[in-house]
């Protein structure tokens, strides 16, 4: 029976000599973190950055922290007036008290010139006046300008001006709301909202939705929720202006024994750690090491610099340890940007039980083994 046993014995030394490669559903932090050759620091192909309080601020001041935004145009305050722009047309009433005027014939009291055009130039041409620019004012000042005109050839002129806006006057609300569409601009001081609201207002079903302006073939943007936030970001709207409105696309992933392995989009403007470890669920009970949260993220290879300007590596490793205070508020200042992993690593006390549960089902089943002999 003695001699049974000894193979049995041998096995569980084997088995614990080979206890690092059971199967397992995420790595422990310290074979994450392992230099390839030795263990020197100075070899490893990667940076290792714990997140505390003495060090955000170093990583809040790299290059490319934030990911990738677009930049954004500050409101501008307008008169709230209508302004003509060239393309926009101009339909022109002229009254007269006299008989027999140039512009009337006997019994008639008013002419409709036809419709005119305002040209490239800003300017139209009127009978009896000739050219006269209107572009850059209010329908009343140009009113006021046309009816100065027709005073020197029919001394009791009185001018009706009305115009409809053409392409430099309008924008266009091109995706992202209930009613896409061309708008014209009612005044000058209209803005990014008020044609947001125009439009029915943002579809309920876009997540964090974004904001992209597209003026004189540049791209512009921002989010609904920072413009609201603050109204100085409520950027006023020019002609040929074309908005339109999308999900937020950035998105980051999560890997090992957390609450979920998946990818995960942005559910708004800045997420932190802390808020990231919520989307995903936490990290798994009973697998996870609270003090192993690892932050993995590339940088471009020109922000690669020495000393605290940069990263000393393209590829850096945060570390964060949810078991201490400071790296619970150190994770909620901590910014996950887009592409970053994730990775919630595996308490050591996991592999440890695995062993014993094998090493108790051998046991049990070398002590049955013995007893039938």
């Amino acid at each position: 029976m003695a001699l049974l046993r000894i193979p049995v014995l041998l096995g569980l030394i084997v088995l614990a000599a080979g206890c690092s490669s059971l199967p397992r559903g995420a790595a422990l932090r310290s074979e994450i973190l392992q230099t390839q050759v030795a263990d020197d620091p100075a070899l490893r192909d990667f940076a290792v950055a714990p997140v505390t309080r003495a060090l955000l601020p170093v990583y809040a001041a790299w290059p490319g922290h934030g990911g990738t935004r677009h930049s954004w145009i500050d409101r501008v305050d307008q008169p709230e007036t209508r302004i003509i722009a060239p393309g926009d047309s101009i339909d022109i009433t002229i009254w007269s008290t006299e008989e027999n005027g140039l512009l009337t014939t006997p019994g008639q009291r008013f002419v409709a010139l036809p419709q005119q055009r305002v040209g490239a130039g800003g300017t139209v041409f009127l009978p009896y006046v000739g050219t006269v620019k209107v572009s850059g004012m209010s329908p009343e000042t140009a009113r006021d300008r046309i009816e100065a005109e027709y005073v020197e050839v029919t001394p009791s002129a009185q001018v009706q001006l009305d115009f409809s806006e053409g392409r430099q006057n309008t924008v266009s609300l091109v995706s992202g709301v209930a009613k896409p569409g061309s708008y014209p601009l009612p005044d000058s001081d209209f803005t990014v909202l008020g044609l947001i609201a125009e439009g029915g207002g943002v579809a309920g079903s876009l997540r964090n939705p974004q904001i992209r302006l597209n003026r004189d073939g540049r791209l512009y943007g921002t989010s609904v929720e920072r413009l609201l936030d603050n109204p100085r970001l409520d950027t006023t709207l020019k002609g040929g202006d074309k908005i339109h409105i999308e999900a937020d696309d950035r998105k980051f992933l999560s890997l090992g024994a957390a609450g979920s392995e998946s990818v995960h989009y942005f559910t708004e403007d800045r997420l932190d750690a802390l808020e990231a470890m919520s989307i995903i669920g936490g990290v798994a009970e009973n697998r996870a090491d609270p003090g192993g949260i690892l932050v993995l993220r590339r940088y471009a290879p020109k922000m690669v610099t020495p000393g605290p300007a940069g990263p000393d590596h393209a590829r850096v490793v945060f570390t964060i340890d949810l078991t201490s205070a400071d790296g619970l508020f150190s994770a909620g200042e901590f910014e996950i940007l887009p592409g970053d992993l994730v990775y919630a690593t595996e308490s050591p006390v996991t592999s440890a039980q695995t062993i014993f549960s094998l090493l108790g089902t051998s046991l049990g089943l070398a002590s049955r083994v013995g007893v039938g002999l």
